[in-house]
């Protein structure tokens, strides 16, 4: 029996950590996101309950890499070779959903291992697939990404940021798309991601416990009922879950017709700038982030609202520190910036 999750529109407050998973549900390019903070601030309960409201996506049948038949360039070895000699692939709908990648997970157990035995015997490759098979066009999540190894890290931001997993292992070669979502969550006070990887999240997020006493109590009180009685509480609001899930679909379809006037464009290189923020990439993200901000609100072209919504979730792990300082995100000089144009 499948263990009911804590509903994901039921998490009280954390609202930039949530509007962090869902801009990157309505367009996966954003990169991802980073969420950081203490324990005990609804960090993995939060990412894990998306599997409640995750959109449906249509994947074909008995494809072991959740290819997607209406993207012909991102289809893996075995559904080419099945298109060319029957000439159709047969799709069925599925739910997206949250795969997680164990803490201890070795570098075969993520990227998947070739049996170079088998090929020598037969010429025949043969591909044992690893978590980035699973995770192909779902959402994979790493809990306590800051003690993962740093060629893990790597392997799991290059593969995301490539839409392939590439292997090769004495001279023998396999590749499979591996387009995810890649999700980290991190205690600082057990260790710092380098920031050459910080740069590679496209969204990050720091979250606190809430201080206010209202607030608490409500976090208390909805836990309890939740654990009472799991499955009443999730119907309890399952309409509401069901309702964003339709929004999320909406907002997938919606953010490639979303324009961009130019003006919106020279507001966010002016930020970026302003900010001291070194390279493109942040630049790119946060006009991502800003369309399907647009997107999941409703909106067919971009304002400077949407700005506002997602600039310290893309520039605040970007900024240039001193070892040990924490960078406060600057809202007025956003604000300045924004004016100027």
């Amino acid at each position: 029996m499948e263990k009911l999750l804590f509903p994901f529109v039921a998490v009280v407050g954390q609202d930039d950590m949530k509007k962090a998973l869902l801009l990157n549900i309505v367009d996966p390019s954003i990169g991802g996101a980073l969420i950081k903070g203490e324990k005990g601030t609804a960090k993995s309960t939060t990412v894990r309950s998306l599997a409640q409201i995750l959109p449906y996506r249509e994947t074909v049948e008995g494809c072991r890499f959740n290819c997607n038949p209406k993207n012909p360039d991102a289809l893996c070895p075995e559904c080419v070779e099945r298109s060319e000699k029957e000439g159709l692939l047969l799709s069925g709908i599925q739910r997206m959903r949250v795969v997680e990648l164990p803490l201890s997970a070795t570098e075969d157990r993520v990227a998947g291992t070739l049996d170079i035995e088998h090929v020598l015997k037969t010429g025949e490759k043969k591909f044992e697939p690893g978590v980035l098979a699973q995770a192909n066009n779902n959402l994979l999540y790493v809990d306590e990404v800051n003690l993962l190894d740093d060629h893990i890290v790597d392997l799991l931001l290059d593969s995301a940021a490539m839409g392939v997993n590439y292997i090769e292992r004495e001279g023998v070669s396999f590749s499979h798309p591996a387009r995810f979502i890649l999700i980290g969550t991190m205690n600082p006070e057990e260790g710092e991601l380098r920031p050459q990887l910080l740069d590679r999240f496209g969204l990050s997020v720091d979250v606190k416990g809430d201080k206010d006493t209202d607030v608490r109590m409500e976090i208390v009180k909805r836990r309890i009922e939740f654990d009472t009685d799991p499955s009443g509480y999730t119907k309890k609001y399952q309409a509401e879950s069901d309702a964003l899930r339709d929004r999320l679909s909406e907002a997938r379809e919606a953010v490639r017709s979303i324009s961009v006037d130019d003006s919106i464009v020279k507001a966010i290189v002016t930020i970026t700038t302003s900010f001291g923020i070194d390279g493109h990439r942040a630049d790119i993200t946060m006009m991502k982030a800003a369309k399907a901000n647009a997107a999941l609100e409703g909106r067919k072209e971009v304002t400077k609202d949407d700005i506002r919504a997602v600039a310290a979730l893309v520039l605040s792990h970007r900024m240039r520190r001193r070892p040990f300082e924490e960078a406060a995100f600057d809202y007025e000089e956003l604000e300045r910036c924004l004016q100027s144009i």
